[in-house]
């Protein structure tokens, strides 16, 4: 179970930082007795919701230019969903912004401390200027704020925090503190500090798409790498490829990647790639490929009579002596 899925469990019976109320906030500031909210990465979560609603309760109400305003520079989103940022900005058209975000003045420009989307939407709409609290933040608290608030979306990569908590480690003495900040386990911060163990040319395409691959599959990776050094670098960049093209599974990179280099120490070809094409009459009709990973017939659609493809079903099932395939 990822931290994610981990953290909506244990955030499902809590509070929302929207049920707090605001007199609630004021009195937790003045006693230091913040409302219980639960462990781990769920108190981190709703730290950062309360922080956010701390800030607002002390912000300064504004409208300013949207040019004047700059992202947070500990952002870990390196890409916005574009369907739902253009729903966000057609409902800012119709009603107008409900909430305004919150900005830090930083020399001459405002950096955003929460509510990048609501911005990105109404440079969207063509909006000019946009409703702000500006606040006075640390640098310690927009990096731990940014963090901890998109670690909550789903769809946020596990290369995107990797990139964010390498960002935000220089905020803190050390890794120990970084990891209560933002409530994860020392072996949870390090899963993603696996991904500093990656060679460059895995590293560059996460840059480009970082659904590649997640914080379990980097570890193995990396592990695999530490063990044979660069034997398994060489044979990481051989088959990456597959792993980019969706040919190869990233939970089973790793395992490839030792394999192939046990191949390579046996003295067989690296690939040992063969196709074979088969036609039905003139035309093609498929191919069978065979290479270190799999054994893949293609058939092309249309070619099957209703009988032929009803064969190849009880050959496979005969061949695995499984139950006959519908």
């Amino acid at each position: 179970m990822n931290i994610r899925a981990r953290m909506a469990e244990q955030t499902a019976n809590l509070r929302a930082a929207s049920d707090i109320s605001k007199d609630e906030v004021t009195a937790s500031m003045q006693t230091n007795d913040k409302p219980k909210t639960g462990p781990g990465m769920a108190a981190a979560l709703a730290a950062a919701n309360i922080k956010i609603q701390e800030l607002e309760t002390r912000g300064a109400q504004s409208v300013l230019p949207v040019s004047d305003i700059v992202p947070n520079p500990w952002q870990p989103r390196r890409a916005f969903n574009e369907a739902k940022l253009s729903e966000l900005a057609e409902s800012i058209r119709e009603v107008g912004l409900l909430q305004p975000i919150v900005v830090r003045r930083v020399e001459a420009a405002y950096q955003i401390v929460a509510g990048e989307r609501r911005w990105r939407a109404h440079k969207l709409v063509g909006f000019e200027e946009i409703k702000v609290l500006v606040v006075d933040c640390t640098d310690q608290d927009m990096a731990v704020l940014a963090l901890v608030e998109n670690i909550g979306r789903d769809d946020l990569t596990d290369y995107e925090i990797s990139v964010s908590i390498r960002r935000t480690e220089k905020e803190f003495p050390n890794r120990t503190r970084l990891a209560e900040a933002v409530g994860m386990s020392r072996r949870g911060l390090y899963r993603y500090l696996a991904f500093e163990g990656l060679p460059l040319f895995i590293t560059s395409d996460l840059d480009i798409n970082p659904t590649l691959i997640g914080g379990n599959a980097a570890d193995a990776i990396a592990n695999v790498i530490k063990k044979h050094g660069d034997k398994a670098v060489t044979a990481a960049l051989e088959l990456w490829p597959d792993v980019v093209s969706g040919n190869l599974d990233q939970g089973k990179y790793a395992p490839a990647i030792a394999a192939l280099i046990g191949r390579h120490a046996s003295g067989k070809t690296a690939r040992e790639r063969s196709i074979e094409k088969f036609f039905a009459g003139n035309n093609q009709a498929g191919s069978i490929t065979k290479d270190v990973n799999s054994f893949t017939v293609k058939i092309k659609t249309g070619v099957l009579s209703d009988a032929q493809e009803t064969r190849i079903r009880q050959v496979i099932s005969e061949l695995f002596n499984a139950t006959p395939l519908e």
